[in-house]
């Protein structure tokens, strides 16, 4: 039977994987030659590989030392190994394994990313805090307790529950305890474990099932996970005061942007946020808010929480993937106390998808102030973006109007009608990546054929979403002057 390594108490050095086949008339010294040469000229064991020390692999391998010692110096020997004094055992430079003669393959080419990224939704990844980061995730675990390294609880680290009752209320108005707060993974995280229950099925063991009223324009992939979900969503139309929630009819679930409608931007109107929470209130309904970038504001102070009208009427949903890094996976839903169960249930008992330790240094970084400040910081730094972009537009661009610029990283630039797909082409061939409004209206959408009885104007069907947050800032001149470049013209 064929022997191996096997781990030993008191071995040192690294593992090294051997196979000692048919001792013959050699013994276990030339069966461990005829391994050692065998990996040496297959390339597994690559040249340079410092081998383990003698006593290591004797060890290992359940023979005497000496054997593992004379194999070693045979193999120095015969050049397969060099052996130095202080620098131990290591593959020859020479030993590299002859290979066959091939043909050579040509490669096939490789996509070339964009020159200029400016699609929506990412934030400047040079910017990620790297040294606060480091020290908050020092401290988490330095600080966190024994039972932090075990299976981790559903609802989350409970010092990131405290944390962020604490930032919500305070920043952005949310009326809530930790124990109504349950970590996630991020927003489509969380929209699984509403709609898709233990299984990902939307059936009966959903905590919540569609209908769903959505807005007219939004991120696809949401759309799309619900739809494998089986819950079917119903698009509500938006104008310049956001969703006109004023339709909703039968559904009982409302997902809305009402700090700032995504992608075209505004908040929602203060008479139409009370409005919503009184059809909710009025058909026992529920609002989701989906709260992706609320503390970038600009132009005054951030636009409150709708959750604080009615915390039992509202799921509060936010992350930190746009303030901080989607690297990071991690997100919150603030529940209605009826929810926190049918939440968890839906979860599981184990955590598996935030990491204990990153949910600790995140509670860390946000008590200790580092997130407040990494905020502000962004905030002022995503402002001069933006007014970049806006002056660039008005000296070369003067036609096209920027929209949804009062907050988020991203603005919308107004085309003319039917010059949406010929502008992201143009973009494109200038090596642009972004996306034309199009992409994010609803499939069951429809322009009406007049402008609504309440006289405001509804979207308009031509435009481009342009994110100015993810270049670098040394690259963000000319990314500005190739998308002026590839816009139609007056």
């Amino acid at each position: 039977m064929a022997e191996t390594w096997v781990n030993s108490a008191e071995r040192v050095g690294a593992d090294l994987h051997l196979e000692l086949e048919g001792s013959g008339p050699g013994g276990r010294r030339d069966a461990l030659i005829r391994a050692l040469r065998d990996a040496v000229r297959s390339g597994r064991l690559a040249p340079g590989t410092l081998l383990p020390p003698y006593r290591s692999l004797a060890a290992d391998l359940g023979v005497a030392r000496n054997t593992v010692a004379d194999a070693y110096a045979e193999l120095v020997a015969e050049g397969w190994l060099t052996a130095r004094q202080g620098s131990g055992t290591r593959v020859a430079e020479r030993a590299a394994p002859a290979r066959a003669a091939r043909v050579p393959v040509k490669a096939p080419p490789r996509a070339r990313g964009p020159r200029h990224d400016l699609r929506q939704g990412k934030p400047d990844a040079s910017e990620f805090p790297r040294a606060a980061w480091l020290a908050s995730y020092r401290r988490a675990l330095q600080q966190a307790p024994n039972e932090a390294y075990g299976p981790g609880d559903p609802a989350g680290r409970i010092e990131l529950r405290e944390a962020l009752a604490e930032y919500l209320a305070r920043a952005r108005g949310v009326r809530t305890e930790p124990a109504r707060i349950v970590i996630c993974s991020g927003f489509a995280h969380a929209l699984r474990l509403l709609f898709g229950g233990t299984g990902g099925s939307g059936g009966a063991d959903a905590v919540l099932r569609g209908p769903l009223a959505v807005e007219a324009y939004g991120l696809g992939f949401h759309r799309e996970l619900l739809a494998a979900a089986g819950v079917r969503t119903v698009p509500l139309p938006l104008d310049e005061d956001g969703a006109r929630v004023g339709l909703l009819d039968r559904e009982r679930a409302v997902l809305l942007t009402p700090a700032h409608q995504f992608p075209t931007g505004g908040p929602l109107h203060p008479e139409r946020r009370a409005a919503v929470i009184d059809w909710a209130r009025a058909c026992g309904g529920v609002i989701l808010e989906d709260d992706y970038d609320g503390e970038f504001r600009y132009d005054r102070r951030p636009v409150g929480a709708l959750q604080g009208l009615d915390p039992e009427r509202v799921i509060h949903l936010g992350s930190v993937s746009k303030s901080l890094s989607p690297a990071l996976r991690l997100g919150w839903m603030v529940l209605p106390e009826r929810y926190v169960e049918p939440v968890l249930e839906a979860k599981g008992e184990r955590e598996a998808w935030a990491s204990s330790l990153e949910q600790l240094a995140l509670a860390d970084f946000l008590g200790s102030g580092s997130y407040d400040r990494h905020v502000r910081r962004m905030r002022q730094r995503y402002r001069r973006r933006r007014d970049r972009l806006v002056a660039a537009l008005a000296s070369h661009a003067p036609h096209v109007v920027v929209t949804g610029v009062a907050a988020g990283l991203h603005a919308v630039l107004r085309l003319p009608p039917g010059t949406e797909r010929s502008a992201v082409k143009a973009a494109t061939w200038r090596g642009i990546a972004l996306d034309g409004l199009a992409e994010f209206r609803h499939p069951e959408f429809h322009y009406p054929e007049r402008a609504p009885e309440s006289g405001h104007g509804v979207v308009a069907p031509d435009g481009l979403v342009v994110g100015y947050a993810a270049p670098s800032e040394h690259a963000y001149a000319a990314a500005l002057e190739a998308l002026c470049q590839a816009l139609p013209p007056e």
